[in-house]
């Protein structure tokens, strides 16, 4: 047996003995949705942090689920980053942060998924240790039919990010319609991680690009923003910007949309919690009147 296969295994064992019932994959427990969605922060939201520190927050502002990033530091005592590369021992401790602050890591993301299967097993064979629901990606060109193909063998969604439009034409993924291309004929746990800012910093109003993926749209990096069509716009609460956020969660809605809302504040990075809190309770009144 490959030592890589071999590690897998050893994984996937450590995680049957130390993963407890509330770190299952499905069904979701009703006390981890927000107003009807599965809403909690993308650990991206609180990079000036430590991952132990994100999970506190999301708990903090009310949620019990989390979407972590490759290379976050993992603790306020230890300089050690975290990702899908790191060691059992790590992977131990975050399990343990989670369950004791009673929040469940849902997805792991962006992180580049390669076309060299032995590389891209690594990503996978961690999102099924830590019980993740989807993985967040921006692949590298000609990776599809390899990402397909594990995503049938582990069972694990895949969502293609998109970040705002550049000057480079070869970056194609800021355009729904490119992204559906990629995913149409694929299998249906492929789509879309459709982050409304990053389409309204492009110019693509994000109900239009919703409607447009509906369908395929696998997770969401859900803003608001204080200015349409502007790369260097800002992060607002929810419901005070030019996303049209209400309209977004009723889109989703109607599409029944069962994957897990990301909230990505990237403003006021030292201090965002009490923002973040009101973009959750947003999500909160909505689903009392919908």
């Amino acid at each position: 047996m490959k030592r890589g296969r071999l590690f897998t295994l050893m994984l996937i064992g450590f995680a049957a003995v130390c993963a407890s019932p509330a770190f299952a994959v499905k069904p979701f427990p009703n006390e981890l949705y927000v107003g009807g969605f599965l809403l909690g922060p993308q650990a991206y939201t609180f990079n000036r942090f430590s991952l132990f520190e994100a999970i506190d927050n999301a708990k903090a502002a009310g949620c019990s689920v989390i979407e972590m990033y490759p290379g976050q530091r993992l603790s306020p005592d230890s300089d050690v980053s975290f990702d899908h590369n790191s060691p059992v021992s790590l992977i131990a401790k975050l399990k343990m942060k989670l369950e004791s602050a009673g929040v469940r890591a849902v997805n792991y993301g962006v992180v580049r998924i390669p076309n060299n299967e032995e590389e891209a097993r690594k990503i996978f064979d961690f999102a099924k240790v830590m019980g993740l629901l989807t993985i967040t990606t921006e692949p590298e060109d000609g990776a599809m039919d390899l990402i397909e193909k594990l995503v049938k063998e582990y069972d694990i969604r895949i969502a293609i990010h998109n970040h705002p439009k550049t000057d480079d034409p070869n970056y194609k993924f800021w355009d729904p319609k490119y992204v559906l291309s990629l995913v149409k004929d694929r299998d249906p746990r492929i789509g879309s991680c459709s982050d409304l800012g990053h389409w309204a910093r492009s110019g693509i109003k994000p109900v239009e690009a919703l409607r447009m993926l509906e369908g395929r749209v696998i997770s969401c990096h859900m803003k608001d923003l204080n200015e349409f069509g502007v790369r260097d716009a800002h992060d607002v609460v929810w419901g005070k910007g030019v996303c049209d956020v209400a309209a977004c969660l009723d889109e989703l809605r109607r599409q029944h949309f069962s994957g897990n809302i990301s909230i990505e504040y990237e403003y006021n990075w030292d201090n965002s919690l009490p923002e973040v809190k009101q973009c959750v309770d947003f999500v909160r009144e909505y689903g009392k009147t919908h």
